[in-house]
């Protein structure tokens, strides 16, 4: 029966279809919910992983034991699992391997906007891309197809748009294939420099007979309206819907499902008697550089005509062809800005407090403590990659001595100091950099949705899971001095920096308070103003709650946000909260 359905969940459907029998992800927008999906399906065992390295190995492991297996990961992720990605491409796979990546077009929750084509051709490893969600669900299913056919781990690509928008699919029946025996053969899994040389010329052939399969098998196809036509339209993805719905059935389009490799003969074929042929892509001019690349007697557009940062839309693709584009509508009340801040009661809040108060350099990472870089508390002053802040700041003292020691520090989340923060600490406790460093530990993965990580013990079915205690990890790699403060007591925030800070080895704070989003929170009973009290100092105002504003010269607090936490009563001297 057809359904209305998520891009991502359609994905996880594809999976379920497709006899998928293990997955390991690390959460990141957009690619997040293709897990969570998957883990509704009682057939899929699914675990959330330190980082995506160890789930793109996990999942390797489980496809040598004969299982089909998936591996989800965001844009930035798959630079961490890059590591294996590249040599997988080598040994190949036992059952099928899919690696799903989700690219973030327009920066909507990313520090940048690379583009995962790049990996699959520099991994040389085949990469498909739905642009909807049948073919999510679809694609899934055939990519454990070509893994097993051409013994090889396979890229699926998703995006923003297709992750997170809905459209009609049509669920078909789990079909899981027999289970591959695990054959011990050192020379196609022990990547020695003798065995790895003798692999690389198995995947060149390989990739040429993709090629091949990608021409005939369907993957790809031809969308002809017109056999009068001289233009012609190649695409993929997202841009394919928005060619479609702006120019209708008007043009010619090769429409593309695998982009890596790319259909040499097809393009050819699809550019005989053509003048022009235009490349509708998002990103890089990675499907232009190829069709370039292959002496075709006819015009070549692309990145002349569409940007090449940011999504695309309807309207930027009818702008293209000097189309219409539509303006919307406009409303006669102009709406305020409503800039992206720490929710009230965020226990994040008061250390930022703390942290500006004190005017240090803070090295930060990435999660929604990001935004304590945000006005009023701007308490962050640099923020590069998942874990480059205790690394980050262990090269700034080192290099900078005692002028930086002592008015320096490095936050990071707990779910990110699992996945990549690890290592940071143990630079500084092994090369002994004067570091104070702070995590942030608000017992759960809130960026992406509450997910769990190792510090909650729970797993990703909320079921009880081991768990790392944080203080005795870190005296176990080398920092003797560990503390745990409570963000919401800005005094004991701000004495512990300072405490930290003045002596001469490194250590470590831990403040610890729960997501005030989490259900289980108990919350205190919303706080109220006391107008004969208040001085409209604004004073509340700078620990950037937004429970609190200010009307009519007095502060106001809004009952249906405010939790309660008590931190803006400690920034009024005049008892008013």
């Amino acid at each position: 029966m057809k359904q209305l359905m998520l891009g991502n969940a359609a994905a996880a459907r594809g999976l379920f279809e497709g006899g998928c029998e293990f997955i390991s992800s690390y959460p990141g927008t957009p690619s997040t919910e293709i897990t969570e999906e998957a883990a509704k399906f009682k057939e899929i065992y699914c675990e959330w992983a330190p980082n995506e390295k160890v789930a793109l190995e996990s999942a390797f492991g489980a496809c040598l034991a004969g299982r089909r297996a998936f591996c989800g990961m965001k844009h930035v992720g798959l630079n961490v699992a890059a590591d294996p990605l590249y040599t997988m491409s080598y040994t190949g796979v036992n059952a099928g391997l899919v690696i799903g990546v989700a690219d973030d077009p327009g920066m909507h929750s990313s520090q940048n906007e690379q583009d995962s084509r790049h990996h699959a051709i520099a991994s040389k490893v085949p990469m498909l891309e739905p642009s909807d969600a049948d073919e999510a669900r679809e694609f899934a299913k055939i990519a454990f197809e070509i893994s097993e056919k051409f013994d090889t781990p396979v890229l699926y690509k998703m995006c923003t748009r297709v992750a997170h928008s809905q459209s009609i699919t049509e669920p078909a029946d789990r079909v899981v294939p027999e289970h591959k025996a695990y054959e011990k053969t050192i020379s196609k899994y022990v990547m020695a420099p003798a065995n790895a040389i003798k692999r690389h010329p198995f995947v060149e052939q390989r990739m040429k007979e993709l090629e091949k399969w990608s021409e005939t098998s369907g993957i790809n196809r031809v969308e002809v309206v017109s056999t009068g036509s001289t233009t012609g339209i190649i695409t993929s993805s997202t841009s394919y819907q928005y060619v479609k719905e702006v120019l209708g059935d008007s043009v010619n389009i090769l429409k593309l499902g695998m982009v890596n490799p790319l259909p040499a003969e097809m393009i050819k074929k699809f550019a005989e008697g053509l003048e022009k042929i235009i490349i509708v892509e998002e990103l890089d001019p990675i499907i232009e550089t190829f069709v370039r690349g292959l002496g075709l007697n006819c015009e070549i557009h692309g990145k002349d005509m569409f940007p090449i940062c940011g999504e695309f839309s309807q309207n930027i693709v009818a702008a293209a062809f000097g189309k219409e584009v539509h303006s919307g509508k406009k409303l006669d009340t102009a709406i305020p800005v409503r800039p992206p801040i720490m929710c009230a009661g965020c226990p994040h809040r008061g250390m930022f407090y703390a942290l500006n108060k004190l005017k240090v350099t803070v090295f930060g990472d990435i999660g929604c403590y990001t935004l304590g870089s945000v006005a009023p508390l701007s308490a962050m002053d640099v923020t590069l990659c998942m874990g480059a802040s205790f690394s980050g700041l262990h090269g700034w003292n080192k290099a900078g001595g005692a002028e930086n020691e002592k008015k320096s520090v490095a936050v990071i989340g707990d779910s990110t100091f699992m996945h990549s923060g690890m290592t940071g600490l143990a630079t500084i406790a092994y090369n002994q950099s004067n570091s104070t460093v702070i995590v942030l530990d608000n017992s759960i993965t809130g960026m992406t949705g509450h997910q769990q990580n190792p510090t909650t013990g729970k797993n990703l079915y909320g079921d009880p899971a081991g768990r790392v205690d944080l203080e005795a990890l870190a005296r176990a790699m080398g920092i003797n001095r560990v503390r745990v403060v409570d963000p919401y007591n800005i005094a004991e925030c701000e004495a512990a920096v300072k405490e930290e800070l003045a002596v001469e080895e490194p250590s470590l704070i831990i403040s610890r308070r729960p997501c005030a989003l989490l259900k289980e929170v108990k919350h205190n009973p919303p706080l109220v103003v006391d107008e004969a009290k208040c001085k409209s100092c604004k004073m509340c105002m700078k620990i950037g709650c937004p429970a609190i504003a200010m009307k009519n010269g007095k502060a106001k607090i809004d009952p249906t946000l405010c939790v309660g936490c008590g931190v803006c009563t400690q920034m009024c001297k005049f008892g008013a909260l």
